[in-house]
């Protein structure tokens, strides 16, 4: 059973996606829901057509669907980010890369392009990048070796696939003198069309699919065939239909295949409509709480789960190619017989004659064969409901020896799994010892661009980053201020300049709110004594180093433009170190820490210098946590003196 959309597929849908009655060209996004761990529901507004679903399952399946599984009951963050940056906009344009299973939505907000990207190949996923292609989100944070699919990162497409569509004698001939397997397999791997259409291709080519790829004359046959075969979709003539055998839907084709014929078909009016009953209908959906046990499953456990499975497979890979070895020992005088016939026939006929002849006998030998290859010199003979490959120039007990030393290579597998399993299983078991054991000792910290600065994260995600001194407050706006950023600052002398990171998003009040309490915290405020003091905030285009003619701007001091927002904040601030879930060390406004960090300590104006402060706060720390090691090594007083206002302080009391 087709299991994921193929290149031809994703061809075809995104024909539909882009003409006819229900293309999705200027379809309005409403809201954006996550109803599996890797599925995603948007609903689109269709000019004409009213309101529709978009599914898109990573690494399966994109299509419009009448079967939408239902909204969780708390959304999830990879939709709500969504929603952020699309919501409201419009699709202006659908493609997909090269002839691969991938299939972008170029959208279009306020004047402002995103693009959501929709890999449908093994380990896909869902990502959102903006106009640079730089990556918003993805649903799926991850690195290969070759793409890392994580926020901030370019994304990077995977090599070009060749298409069917296009491909010349040339490169045709290349790609099979180059291969060392048979043609099916290199049609299928190489042209990137997958199993059943390579075999669609030889069937229409009349080539044996199994015969080397190397050793295939008739390359105009063959490109005849790739012709015939994606003809409908070069002409945009569609004849939608899933494909039934045995009562159960087995695949879902654009376009009538050979290879199916006699096989019951069910016709749809549009590809879409035949991918979501193939897809959707009758499918089990996964409850909110199955999708949150399996985002909280780690990767050890993931690892054992993989690892379980590899040995359900090597198990019955094992014992099928045991039992295969077997039937040739059951049916030892029948085939031996067959062998003869054949090895007798070609002393005196060529294999073209020898299978005309066969498809006229009427003997038990004649019969239980399948097929021959007269390049490899085998037969597949059918033995009680199995097709088992034969090798003339052996022995029957030769040939059985095969099989079982095939499932022999596979138990050795089986036995390194198992081995691996036991090791997979200590480390969980090393995972689950209390957190005081597991986590005792120095953690190690890998540095980050923004450490020499002040700075923290906003309660919203938004990173939010001040100088120190006039030399950092320069370096702030000029290397880091971008054009989609807001800026913070006061009137009052030793400000810092402030710096909230947008990433293209919306800033939320809370955000602007705690980078308001950061900035007057970090100003000459806290050193007056003072509990609260204005500050005001501008975009970043609003900000310059350029002065009117006979003016100078001194270092670490900039010219604002324009209206500016103010806003009035009290003073606060505090440090804290959270334990379970990862071990980490925060600063910034007390209302942040202490929604992050287990142990926390706050501080107000006070008598103590900043050295002798952070000094009282790490050993509070220290008692707290109970691990001096650990404490030290993410939050030593020297650390601690950089989180914590300029100034005298006191630990804040109640």
């Amino acid at each position: 059973m087709k299991e994921e959309m193929t290149s031809v597929d994703v061809a075809a849908i995104v024909s539909e996606f882009n003409t006819g009655e229900l293309s999705l060209v200027d379809a309005k996004i409403g809201k954006i829901y996550q109803t599996n761990y890797d599925e995603m529901r948007m609903t689109l507004h269709i000019y004409g057509q009213g309101r529709h679903n978009l599914v898109i399952q990573a690494g399966k399946r994109t299509h419009l669907t009448q079967h939408p599984h239902p909204a969780p009951q708390l959304p999830q963050g990879f939709p709500m980010l969504l929603r952020k940056h699309v919501m409201g906009g419009r699709i202006k344009k659908i493609s997909q890369h090269d002839f691969d299973r991938i299939i972008e939505f170029e959208i279009i907000r306020a004047g402002v392009i995103t693009r959501l990207i929709s890999e449908l190949f093994a380990r896909g996923n869902i990502i959102l990048t903006d106009a640079e292609g730089r990556i918003l989100q993805p649903m799926k944070p991850v690195s290969f070796k070759d793409r890392t699919l994580r926020r901030g990162e370019i994304y990077e497409l995977p090599p070009p696939q060749f298409s069917p569509l296009e491909t010349t004698h040339e490169e045709l001939a290349r790609i099979l003198q180059e291969s060392d397997s048979d043609i099916v397999r290199t049609l299928a791997t190489r042209l990137n069309m997958g199993g059943v259409l390579a075999e669609e291709v030889c069937l229409r080519a009349v080539i044996d699919k199994h015969t080397a790829a190397g050793e295939v004359s008739d390359l105009d046959g063959v490109l005849g065939a790739l012709k015939t075969v994606f003809r409908p979709i070069v002409e945009g003539e569609l004849e939608p239909h899933i494909v039934v055998k045995d009562g159960k839907n087995v695949d879902v084709v654009a376009f009538g295949l050979e290879k199916y014929s006699g096989f019951e078909t069910l016709k749809f009016e549009s590809f879409n409509m035949a991918l979501d009953e193939y897809f959707s209908a009758g499918v089990e959906v996964a409850t909110p709480a199955q999708i949150k046990e399996v985002k909280k499953e780690s990767v050890l456990e993931r690892r054992l789960h993989q690892q379980q499975q590899a040995i359900e497979k090597f198990t019955k890979q094992a014992a099928q190619l045991k039992q295969t070895g077997d039937l040739l020992y059951a049916h030892y005088q029948t085939i031996e017989e067959t062998v003869k016939v054949i090895n007798d026939a070609r002393e005196r006929l060529g294999w073209d004659e020898i299978q005309s002849r066969l498809k006229c006998a009427d003997t038990p030998q004649a019969k239980i064969i399948s097929s021959m290859d007269p390049s490899k010199g085998t037969l597949t003979l059918e033995l009680d409901g199995k097709n088992v490959l034969v090798d003339i120039k052996l022995t029957i007990p030769q040939n059985a020896q095969v099989f079982y030393d095939k499932a022999k290579k596979i138990s050795g597998k089986k036995s390194g799994a198992e081995r691996a399993i036991l090791q997979t299983e200590k480390l969980i078991a090393k995972k689950a010892e209390p957190e005081k054991q597991r986590k005792s000792g120095k953690i190690k910290v890998k540095p980050r661009w923004y450490d020499r600065f002040r700075w923290f994260e906003s309660s919203d995600g938004f990173l939010i980053v001040g100088g120190r001194d006039a030399g950092t407050n320069e370096d702030v706006v000029k290397k880091y201020l971008e054009k989609r950023d807001i800026f913070f600052h006061t009137e009052a002398p030793g400000s810092p300049a402030v710096v909230i990171k947008t990433e293209g998003r919306e800033v939320p009040k809370t955000t602007l709110e705690e980078a308001a309490r950061f900035v007057v915290s970090n100003s000459g405020v806290w050193k007056s004594g003072r509990v609260d003091g204005d500050c005001y905030w501008v975009t970043a285009e609003q900000v310059s180093k350029t002065p009117e003619s006979g003016e100078y701007v001194p270092r670490g001091s900039f010219i604002i433009r324009g209206k500016r927002n103010y806003m009035s904040a009290t003073v606060g601030a505090a440090v804290g170190i959270r334990i379970e879930g990862g071990i980490k060390f925060f600063g910034g406004p007390p209302e942040v820490v202490k929604g992050r960090a287990q142990y926390v300590v706050e501080v107000e104006p006070g008598e103590f210098n900043q050295n002798d402060i952070a000094k009282k706060v790490y050993k509070m720390l220290v008692d707290m946590v109970g691990d001096r090691a650990l404490v030290k090594s993410i939050a030593s007083a020297d650390k601690i003196a950089m989180m914590l206002p300029p100034g005298e302080s006191r630990v804040r009391k109640g």
